[in-house]
């Protein structure tokens, strides 16, 4: 359009065709225009639920869409059914082209007009979504709700979204007839996921841009399926099991896999020993996301976890959760990149993905296989794990005395059964014996752990005077909050600053971390003088 571009639609008469005695929109432009500048998109899309003769898409045509752009129009028209309905086709359709801007006109009522985009936008290989939308459609309530709802999940992150009619006169506010008990519905409903542009409750129109993400992931490259998957807004399940004694751990491996992680996440914290305030701290230290869900999930009567111990949660979990897919997550674990592409791994008909173990590639003497891996992170297609759940249990039974607890069995009973992750998700003994050379050690990738997207760190939270002084493994392992800390570990600085976003900032430099560290220091040494007199007899 060139720069007579009409803005002002009562001048342009001999162009569009409109009743003169039904403008009920021209008063908008003025408000309209001042929103232009938040509109991003070099060739804006607009849809419009409502469009009667036409008179606000043509004037978003030729102005928000002058350089490029398109519109889509919803209206029934009455289905064509009475001579008003069609004649206010034939003005939509006579005016709209005359702007020379792309447009398309859906002549239905707008659910199903709705669901046909919905299900268009989803196949979409690229530019899906909307940067304008504007609800004028039916002025009853629940109409208005569930347009806007359909409208929402088309509507990319920093749409402009307006209602119309929130101040309507002709009916009471609070009747079924008005729309705004449908829009105050929806407003109540995606709290946290807009910014009210309309600050004025008398002001006519209501007026929001959207903060969140297209509730439909089908901007990502993927598979149809992922595609599909995303679409349902089911996101990423993750899982964690943990006693008080880990919850502070929890609190970083959750808030940086949130941090890390932009899409729709659901937390699960299998509780093996919470107390009231271990859950509040962790509430606290999330960071603000409209899109997270965090639930706690109470063990079965008669769990493995409460006869054995809470190591065996791992296998409890696989009964409780309420998905069908989950990834697991130990707590001594720091995220470092969006867990999205872990997600979407391809197990290939595996019933779990887990990474090689790098202290034992080859398993060791307690477990006969070959490949061996680490149970530190698992991503868990349940529906086909639960199928030997059974099976599982009982060889925790026959194994529960194995040298490494719950990752031997593990390792036993999905033999032939679990797809290799990169080690970039799993990274252990970084700094210590991943830089030890072996024989089965320089078969791995170890490279993909410089940069890795989840830190694993392995070892004891407060070693042992042995594990301390054995030369053959230095640095010695230990995890950041213990008393000897993580002597050589690249990315222990990086842990304690995300410990510093959670309720447990400061931690570091308390009296109380002091005091700890001092004790077990003490604990050490004496457990190892006993164990010392023990050994030498006089």
């Amino acid at each position: 359009m060139s720069a007579s571009t009409v803005t002002d639609l009562s001048a342009s008469a001999n162009k569009y065709e409109f009743t003169p005695t039904q403008d009920w929109f021209s008063n908008n432009i003025p408000s309209w225009k001042s929103l232009f500048p938040l509109v991003t998109s070099p060739e804006p899309r607009i849809l419009e639920i409502g469009s009667w003769e036409g008179r606000s898409a043509v004037f978003l045509l030729t102005t928000l869409c002058a350089q490029g752009g398109e519109i889509v129009c919803i209206d029934h028209f009455d289905l064509m059914r009475t001579p008003a309905g069609r004649e206010r086709h034939r003005k939509l359709s006579q005016n709209l082209p005359q702007t020379g801007r792309p447009f398309r006109i859906l002549p239905q009522f707008s659910v199903p007009a709705l669901y046909a985009l919905l299900e268009e936008e989803i196949m979409r290989d690229a530019g899906a979504g909307f940067d304008w939308v504007y609800v004028d459609g039916s002025h009853r309530a629940d109409d208005t709700l569930l347009d806007a709802e359909l409208a929402w999940r088309l509507a990319r992150e920093g749409c402009i979204f307006i209602f119309d009619d929130y101040n309507w006169p002709e009916q009471p506010v609070e009747s079924v007839h008005h729309p705004r008990r449908g829009i105050d519905a929806f407003l109540a409903l995606h709290a946290g996921e807009y910014e009210l542009l309309s600050e004025d409750p008398e002001q006519y129109q209501l007026i929001l841009k959207k903060t969140c993400e297209m509730r439909i992931g089908f901007l990502i490259e993927e598979s149809v399926e992922q595609r599909f998957a995303s679409a349902l807004g089911c996101g990423i399940y993750l899982v964690l099991a943990i006693d008080t004694s880990y919850a502070m751990a929890a609190a970083v491996t959750i808030r940086s896999a949130i941090e890390k992680t932009a899409g729709r996440m659901t937390i699960y914290i299998v509780d093996c020993g919470l107390c009231v305030k271990d859950k509040e701290d962790i509430k606290l230290s999330l960071p603000e996301r409209h899109n997270v869900t965090l639930a706690f999930l109470d063990l079965p009567t008669g769990s493995l976890a409460a006869e054995l111990g809470p190591t065996w949660a791992k296998i409890d979990m696989m009964k409780i959760l309420p998905v069908e897919r989950a990834l697991y997550l130990d707590a001594d674990m720091l995220v470092r990149k969006s867990l999205e592409e872990l997600w979407n791994t391809d197990l290939e008909g595996s019933s779990i993905g887990a990474a090689m173990d790098v202290g034992f590639p080859m398993g060791h003497d307690d477990v006969t296989q070959r490949r061996y891996f680490n149970a530190g992170m698992l991503l868990i297609d349940l529906a086909k794990a639960r199928t030997r759940l059974s099976e599982l249990e009982a060889r925790v039974r026959k194994m529960k005395e194995a040298r490494y607890g719950d990752q031997d069995v593990l390792n036993a009973h999905f033999a032939g059964d679990w797809a290799e992750v990169s080690l970039s998700w799993n990274a252990q003994g970084l700094g210590t014996y991943a830089e030890t050379g072996s024989a089965d050690r320089e078969a791995l990738a170890l490279g993909d752990m410089k940069d890795p997207g989840v830190v694993h760190f392995t070892g004891p939270v407060h070693p042992g005077l042995v594990a301390v002084l054995n030369p053959f493994v230095q640095p010695y392992t230990s995890k950041p909050w213990g008393y000897a800390g993580a002597p050589g570990h690249p990315f222990k600085d990086e842990w304690w600053g995300a410990l510093n976003e959670t309720a447990w900032a400061g931690w570091q430099g308390s009296t109380q971390y002091h005091e700890m560290c001092v004790r077990e220091k003490k604990k050490a040494i004496q457990d190892s003088i006993t164990k010392f007199e023990t050994q030498v007899q006089f």
